[in-house]
């Protein structure tokens, strides 16, 4: 009876202080953790956002870049955090929808170990060359690598840019040098360089080059074109239900309070109602498609983990 009267207390003193914490939240500056580099996608798309919600919520809220390891410093960072709102993660597909499937041992689960917030939207990605290639489409590219197996390389600074470069050689049957990069912009520059043949990067990365002529669109990764690149075709249109999306998203730690969630959630589903937000987010090449919920992003979540566990298992990438 004695162990049992601790517990209850102990378990009493927790909810107490979990509520004062929502009651008076945020009281000082929040920390959202990107996993990815500075010139990221994710990072542009953060700063956009992070600036909005310092609005709203009357605190600052800034961003942090704990880049490397595919996701995996500045996940594991956020998932041992203190449960009190003041160090979120934004993140992608990347840390919860590939990296459990491309690798053997995590440090985290992407599930159990985070509190969903929000879901912001869709990074679309899309496979780029440059501009002098003479590959001018996604059949190019195998045609090319079918007389040349070996010796086509792309980048793969992420889960998204290294599934979608392995489901391409798997699924046309071809052999291609997968060439691990720590940052988007580094593969960007490396393929400008000559370095690489091609790669599959986020719009907000890609769509400069795009739109001055430095690198050919080839395909994008969606089932369905993207309305901002709608002269792209979609993988799918040569490997029929090719599908990778790209989403992105923010979490807390494990057992954030309802409360603060709530408020979180709420701001950040206004932010995105936003015209003017909207179109800064548009032209970084980044689609907004909010969650009602953080309910329903949790189901979202699960789900895109068991649809990229099964397009992994489809094109056979062994985990690393």
């Amino acid at each position: 009876m004695k162990k049992l009267s601790i517990l209850n207390c102990f378990v009493i003193s927790f909810c107490f202080f979990q509520c004062a914490c929502a009651q008076n939240y945020p009281e000082k500056p929040i920390s959202i953790v990107v996993p990815f580099a500075a010139g990221s996608g994710t990072d542009s798309i953060a700063r956009v956002i992070a600036q909005r919600l310092s609005d709203k919520l009357k605190q600052a809220v800034i961003v942090d870049n704990k880049a490397g390891a595919n996701a995996l410093i500045g996940v594991e960072y956020v998932a041992k955090a203190p449960p009190d709102g003041y160090t979120l993660l934004m993140t992608t597909a990347t840390s919860h929808s590939a990296n459990p499937w491309l690798f053997k041992s995590l440090r985290y689960d992407p599930v159990k170990d985070f509190t969903p917030i929000a879901r912001t939207g869709v990074m679309p990605f899309v496979l780029v060359t440059r501009s002098n290639s003479s590959v001018k489409s996604l059949r190019d590219l195998i045609e090319l690598a079918k007389s040349n197996p070996g010796k086509l390389s792309f980048a793969s600074p992420n889960g998204t840019s290294m599934l979608a470069g392995e489901a391409i050689g798997k699924l046309a049957n071809v052999e291609l040098i997968n060439t691990p990069y720590k940052s988007a912009p580094q593969a960007m520059n490396d393929l400008l360089a000559g370095h690489i043949d091609f790669y599959v990067v986020d719009f907000a990365v890609s769509l400069p080059y795009i739109q001055n002529g430095m690198v050919n669109p080839l395909g994008v990764t969606n089932l369905k074109r993207s309305t901002l690149l709608p002269e792209v075709p979609a993988f799918s249109e040569t490997m029929p239900s090719f599908d990778l999306n790209a989403w992105n998203g923010f979490f807390g730690p494990a057992n954030l309070p309802v409360a603060v969630v709530d408020q979180l959630s709420n701001a950040t589903r206004q932010i995105l109602a936003e015209k003017e937000t909207v179109e800064k987010l548009s032209k970084l090449g980044f689609e907004v498609q909010s969650s009602h919920s953080p309910e329903e992003f949790g189901k979202y979540v699960i789900d895109q983990l068991a649809y990229w566990g099964k397009m992994t298992k489809l094109v056979k990438i062994q985990a690393q």
